[in-house]
């Protein structure tokens, strides 16, 4: 494969409250379609990450709603004027190709622009204490306080912007301090944004950004006195464990999904398969809520199929760098032979494949399954790649058992036009989300979005609940 042009093994240093800070122990960071080194990070040592949060729990901004609004607002713009570089380190150390890349980097504008706004909203409550023959002439008010500690924020390597700004953003907009570790596979992207954050104004101890090895510094920053709130996007497992260690601390915890389409006889076949590889492959499939799963109504199950495979071919996926490519590489190798794995175990099941399960390094074929089994491992477990599992049913009934039927409830996408089908889709499904004729990821920025289950604690993410989620409400009442 051929690699790409001007690299230059750039050197990054962790930032502590905007200080860089170089380390003798680093962490290389590879571009996965040619898995050649594109960058080192330092390895934070525990101390590091103890003076972080020493220097976050003790720092009290003063910013007004307008400061962080305009900062906010600030990043927004810088972040404009250097989309191409962005989107590029995007792709560099992520392997998405380049339209995922410049996609992501909108979306992040979108982040800051929700955020920006909040910061300006005072959205305190008053009650009026005269309501019952006990009530006295008084009023009592509710405002909102950051916190007193610091807040952690550990982001995995599958959006290396989005899922960063969506911490960071209403973390500044509530005048909050935090220490975050993004993915030591993509964690480039995540110092861009905050030498922009410094640059339009942020005062630097309400920041810091280290990199390391998991294994040596995560216990610190879930269990540090300093610390009063945990945010985390990433597996089941590790979700668990700081759910285990992280005790007596706010924990807002994002983990897997399973999400499937489901497909009724009603709908336009035509619209659910575009629908369905949009949603498939898209991030390389590599999106907690991409669809992982297809079900089908048997009586339209042949005419979706041969859409779906259509569509399917029809991507170009490849070079991440070329900017017609559709798709671009999984996170690195071992994730191409994983799903490569786990769809020849639903063949050698009885699944059919129709297209793709070809594997080039950490390039992975967009891949179609038909004929699956609810109870095989790559729909039963949650598939993070470019698979299409078909899976069909007979009646709403099965469609709703079948979807309900494994241990994640984050999303779902439902394609009919009858009002009572959606209406008991909405109500029996046990996900955070259902999307009429919609993938199960679309949301704005700025509304809830959370799953159930082993998807999630019920918290929920987006700006607005973040911004709750980030604060303490304080109340108070005045003799009137």
């Amino acid at each position: 494969m051929p690699k790409p042009a001007d690299i230059h093994i750039h050197h990054e240093a962790l930032r502590i409250a905007g200080e860089r800070v170089w380390r003798d122990e680093v962490i290389e960071v590879t571009y996965p379609y040619t898995g050649e080194v594109i960058a080192t990070v330092p390895k934070a040592t525990l101390d590091d990450v103890r003076r972080a949060l020493r220097i976050a729990r003790d720092y009290k901004p003063t910013l007004t709603r307008y400061e962080r609004y305009r900062i906010l607002m600030r990043a927004g713009e810088i972040i404009a004027s250097r989309l191409d570089e962005i989107s590029r380190t995007i792709t560099l150390e992520s392997g998405l190709c380049r339209k995922d890349s410049l996609y992501e980097v909108g979306r992040a504008s979108d982040v800051l622009l929700f955020a920006a706004n909040q910061a300006l909203v005072d959205d305190g409550q008053v009650f009026s204490c005269d309501l019952t023959h006990h009530g006295k002439s008084r009023k009592v008010y509710t405002m909102r306080e950051p916190l007193l500690g610091a807040i952690t924020a550990i982001t995995p390597f599958n959006h290396p912007l989005n899922q960063v700004i969506h911490k960071v953003a209403p973390s500044i907009a509530t005048n909050n301090r935090m220490v975050l570790k993004p993915s030591e596979k993509t964690p480039l992207t995540a110092f861009i944004l905050a030498d922009i954050l410094y640059e339009a104004g942020l005062p630097p101890p309400m920041l810091s950004v280290l990199t390391g090895d998991p294994r040596e510094i995560a216990d610190e920053m879930l269990t540090s006195a300093d610390v009063d709130l945990v945010t985390f996007t990433g597996g089941v497992a590790i979700g668990k464990y700081i759910a285990g260690k992280a005790v007596y601390k706010r924990q807002i915890l994002e983990l897997g999904g399973n999400d499937p389409l489901i497909v009724m006889d009603d709908a336009d076949i035509e619209e659910a398969a575009t629908l369905a590889a949009s949603g498939s492959y898209r991030n390389s499939g590599q999106r907690c809520t991409a669809i992982k799963r297809m079900l089908v109504h048997e009586a339209v199950a042949d005419r979706f199929v041969e859409l779906l495979v259509e569509k399917t071919r029809a991507l170009k996926y490849g070079d991440p760098m070329d900017p017609d490519m559709d798709m671009g590489t999984v996170i690195d190798e071992a994730a191409a032979i994983q799903f490569e794995s786990v769809v020849n175990q639903a063949i050698a099941g009885g699944a059919k494949l129709l297209c793709g399960n070809v594997r080039r390094g950490a390039l992975y074929a967009p891949t179609v399954l038909d004929r699956v089994d609810p109870g095989m491992a790559v729909v039963r477990h949650e598939t993070f790649g470019p698979v299409s599992p078909v899976i069909r049913f007979k009646d709403i009934d099965d469609a709703i058992r079948i979807a309900n039927g494994t241990a994640y409830g984050l999303s779902s996408a439902v394609c009919t036009n009858r009002l009572d089908h959606i209406t008991r889709f909405v109500r029996e499904l046990h996900v955070g989300s259902v999307n009429v004729r919609e993938v199960p990821g679309y949301r704005l920025e700025l509304t809830p979005f959370g799953g159930i289950k082993d998807s999630g604690l019920g918290y929920k993410e987006g700006v607005l609940e973040a911004i709750k989620s980030f604060t303490n409400s304080k109340t108070y009442s005045l003799p009137w």
